[in-house]
This record gives structure tokens, C-alpha cells and sequence, in this order.
């Protein structure tokens, strides 16, 4: 279990309310809704960064597969035809 921490903040009293009733529907404290809501906002930060990631390795891919593809253009024709001297 990770080590808690005593933290003060100031909110708007709707924030307040909101979290307040969602304590009393979940039988929590406060302090669990809010830290419920930072570990769902850091996994949502988590998840865009892989999306992301992912994003920029297929474009890298692509590029790669580009790149191969017009190398072997290159090389294919050559094969082929000292496979038809044979």
C-alpha cells in the first residue's frame, strides 16, 4: 500500500458537493473519491501518451516499409532477370 500524505487544496464548494455526494453513494471518504479521480486522470495522461507513442511508431513504420519497399524495387528487377538467364 502506498504511503499517504496529508495535501490542502481549495476548490469551488460545487466541487466540494460533488465529491461529498459521491462519498456518501460510494461509502468513502472524500479524500478516497479525490484520489480516485487523480489515479483515473494519471492512467487517462498515461493512455493518451501510449496512443500517441503508437501514433508516431506506426507513421515510422510506414516510413521504413516505404523505404524497403523502394529498395527492393531496385533490387527485384535485377533478380528477376538473372533468374530468367538461367
Amino acid at each position: 500500500m502506498s504511503r499517504l500524505t496529508k495535501l490542502t487544496i481549495t476548490v469551488p464548494k460545487e466541487l466540494v458537493a460533488v465529491a461529498d455526494d459521491i462519498a456518501k453513494k460510494r461509502k468513502v471518504s472524500r479524500s478516497k473519491v479525490i484520489s480516485q479521480c487523480l489515479r483515473e486522470l494519471a492512467e487517462k495522461r498515461i493512455e493518451e501518451e501510449m496512443k500517441e507513442g503508437y501514433i508516431a511508431m506506426a507513421e515510422e513504420n510506414r516510413r521504413t516499409a516505404e523505404e524497403f519497399l523502394e529498395a527492393q524495387r531496385g533490387v527485384l528487377p535485377e533478380w528477376n532477370a538473372d533468374a530468367e538467364d538461367s
